[in-house]
């Protein structure tokens, strides 16, 4: 005979499940008493995160590092209803979760008794699927099924709500056999009449430029796009969370597209014949007047998800299935294609973008783009960069150089405090890798708790905190766009947070003179060990600095 909870880490441990992000509480304790046995075992480590949201970002940046789901595991109530905007993050962004949550007994549901919400019914909107277990026999089962369809198809976030008594309940364990889900069956080979449509529709542009989205990142696909671009002299722009897909400073790469992206990616947007979008829903912060676009180009669409083709721009020619597979293809056909003066066109505005002069900022701050650049060109080749939300994620977007790295971030939700507790994920799957955060003052004041959770695990991370003492992007907005001006958006000097690093022990620096920003970067790079290097700007920075 088994438990349903244990169950549940047996489903775990079958899906090489080693790592958990959590914060227990009386519904989910008999799956807690499971979790405990297997780490004394020294086959699984729970991390206890500092609030319930910072268990999904973690558990979505322990799975942008390793392609696998990442797990989280709160209780009912509050710890669910505090939990969703974790989950809401992933979904946005496409990344595989299984979050597991405890449930008020079976026979209390709907009775509203003490943490009982409808956590199914609240998460609906915004996970792949989600499951009410009502008998522990069904469990095994339902692991399998929950961490096949969050890494399949286009990943995204599953939901597990296990009443207690369901943890609770002993029944004879039997194989469930492999995963057969009727009406689940991803499209992921993409049809191959459209593939010689594709190929001819890029023989005959004058101007094709390739945009890379971040289904490109999770199909783990980098290569095969450089691939495919170099073998055509394709110019290549990126959404934000494309970035990464090749190298900053690759001569095809024009940088990032859209309302706050670099001025060459955007000229080739607005010039090109043939856009070849892959793995990107072209939203509104990348393509924020898609008819304007059409007007003088045609569209191949790319993607996993047949519901995002369309949505946001008309495809000419669309294709659904896994980019990683449909890029095998295209490179399988002779394209007779020479674009080499569209190419040598674009190129020259890069250079004329990265020649402009930088202004010396005022006594006691540095200039954004200047403090990126720096950063930029320290950092390891294979750097992983993941940046919170506001106008320091504009900044690190547009002015930190990747290499062989990524760039993570809440593209599609865009949610502040994402970026210290999604660090930490990184950093937990591969601690070893150099992983740095870029946040606002504003954003890192949402999450810092976890600076505890940093310090008990000793990660070696770096943080880099850009203090404008508002919340930046929103004052930009009201300043540029609104009769009243900045409202609502200034923040006092406190806490000083080399204080507050202070008294969790973190090391730390104030850098607030340009002059010192190699020295200062360079002291945080090298330090064994978490770093704080809070960096004084401008309070007027605007995000459209070139």
């Amino acid at each position: 005979m088994m438990t349903g909870a244990r169950a549940m880490v047996e489903g775990l441990l079958e899906q090489d499940v080693d790592t958990l992000f959590g914060y227990p509480g009386a519904t989910i304790c008999p799956f807690y008493d499971e979790v405990a046995i297997e780490e004394k075992k020294g086959t699984m480590k729970h991390i206890l995160v500092r609030q319930e949201q910072n268990a999904g970002h973690m558990a979505s940046g322990y799975a942008r590092r390793t392609g696998r789901p990442g797990v989280c595991v709160v209780t009912s109530g509050p710890g669910a209803t505090n939990l969703i905007t974790g989950i809401a993050t992933a979904y946005l962004d496409s990344i595989p979760l299984i979050a597991i949550t405890g449930q008020v007994p079976t026979n209390q549901l709907g009775k509203d008794v003490f943490q009982e919400v409808d956590t199914t019914g609240m998460c609906a909107p915004f996970v792949k699927h989600s499951y009410l277990v009502k008998d522990a026999a069904d469990i095994p089962r339902i692991m399998r099924e929950a961490f096949h369809i969050a890494s399949t198809g286009r990943p995204g976030p599953v939901l597990i709500d296990v009443p207690s008594d369901i943890q609770n309940q002993e029944f004879e364990y039997s194989d469930p056999g492999e995963v057969n889900i009727r009406g689940y069956k991803p499209n992921i080979t993409g049809n191959d009449k459209q593939i010689k449509k594709i190929a001819r529709e890029i023989a005959t542009a004058k101007k094709p430029i390739i945009v890379a989205g971040g289904g490109v990142v999770l199909s783990e696909a980098e290569d095969l796009l450089v691939e495919f671009a170099k073998k055509n002299n394709i110019p290549v722009v990126t959404t934000m969370m494309g970035l990464g897909v090749l190298p900053t400073l690759d001569p095809l790469n024009l940088g990032m597209i859209g309302v706050f992206g670099n001025s060459p990616a955007n000229y080739a947007v607005n010039h090109t014949d043939l856009l070849i979008i892959v793995g990107a829903r072209v939203a509104d912060r990348a393509v924020p007047a898609p008819e304007n676009v059409l007007k003088h180009c045609r569209t191949i669409h790319i993607d996993i998800d047949s519901a995002e083709i369309g949505k946001n721009m008309e495809a000419t020619i669309p294709i659904v299935g896994d980019v990683k597979l449909i890029l095998k293809k295209l490179l399988r056909e002779d394209i007779d294609i020479d674009v080499s003066e569209w190419t040598k066109e674009v190129q020259e505005k890069v250079k004329e973008s990265r020649i402009r002069p930088m202004k010396r900022r005022a006594k006691g701050t540095v200039g954004p783009k200047k403090l990126m650049l720096g950063i930029g060109k320290q950092l390891d080749e294979d750097a992983y960069v993941v940046a919170d939300v506001g106008q320091n994620q504009i900044w690190a977007a547009k002015y930190i150089n990747i290499n062989k790295g990524k760039f993570v971030t809440s593209g599609g939700l865009g949610t502040m405090g994402y970026a210290l507790p999604a660090g930490m994920g990184v950093k937990f799957a591969d601690p070893d890798l150099q992983t740095i955060v870029v946040c606002g003052d504003g954003s890192f004041q949402m999450t810092m708790n976890e600076l505890s959770t940093l310090v008990e695990h000793n990660l070696n991370l770096k943080i880099v905190l850009v203090n404008n003492r508002r919340l930046g992007m929103v004052n930009e907005l009201q300043r540029k766009n609104f009769s009243q001006g900045p409202y609502a958006v200034f923040l006092p000097e406190t806490p000083d947070f080399c204080k507050l690093a202070d008294a969790y022990g973190i090391a730390h620096r104030l850098l607030s003179d340009e002059d010192q920003i190699d020295d200062a970067v360079k002291e945080m790079l090298t330090y064994d060990g978490p770093f704080l290097l809070e960096c004084r700007v401008g309070a007027d920075e605007s995000t459209m600095i070139q």
